[in-house]
């Protein structure tokens, strides 16, 4: 069954997607241990919101489809929010000085990462379908914690390879321009992000 779950999961994990552009501009932008407390924030959340889901819990959101356009909206908003607090912030002095946020500077961390999760109703939609595949009723709390554990670790490994691939970038393009063009494409693309979390909104 985990070889089936990965096989499933790799083009979902891996592929671009609203998880891969956020830890990617954060990479690129602050450094792979900036974006530490994100990657907690986020999985913590996986985590919590994968095992409610998989026990029959936390399916408001799949329910409720006017919940779902709310969230939408509002995870929307705040995803935008990121993208202007990644222009405003600029890039971060390198790996070795981003233990702390600089002053005047918003830090991305923990609650970050857990809010982008939380208010993405299309994440609850993918945990969901994940589910119908792999999980047969009446829901065993066993196979419940593998199929999350393992979902969450896929998406770990996945975000964290996006993260070092963004920040490898910035090595390559060393000079302020270009680090400031990297800044304003992975601002672009979380602005794209946001256009996709509000598309419930249109259907």
């Amino acid at each position: 069954m985990i070889l089936a779950l990965l096989i499933f999961l790799f083009p979902l994990a891996y592929s671009p997607g609203p998880g891969n552009a956020f830890f990617a501009a954060i990479g690129a932008s602050k450094g792979v241990r900036a974006a530490v407390p994100s990657l907690v924030g986020y999985h913590v959340a996986t985590l919590v919101v994968t095992a409610a889901i998989g026990l029959g819990m936390g399916v408001t959101v799949l329910e409720h489809p006017l919940f779902a356009k709310v969230l939408s909206v509002v995870g929307s908003l705040y995803v935008s929010w990121l993208a202007v607090t990644f222009l405003r912030t600029g890039p971060s002095e390198g790996d070795a000085a981003v233990g702390a946020a600089p002053s005047g500077r918003q830090r991305i961390g923990f609650r970050a990462g857990a809010l982008v999760l939380l208010l993405n109703p299309k994440a609850y939609y993918i945990i969901a379908v994940m589910f119908t595949q792999f999980l047969r009723a009446p829901a065993d709390p066993a196979t419940v914690l593998v199929i999350t554990v393992v979902f969450t670790l896929n998406n770990l490994i996945a975000f964290l390879s996006w993260t070092l691939g963004s920040r490898a970038l910035t090595v390559l393009f060393r000079g302020e321009r270009s680090k400031r063009w990297l800044d304003r494409l992975f601002a672009t693309a979380l602005i794209g992000v946001a256009v996709w979390m509000a598309l419930p909104l249109f259907s």
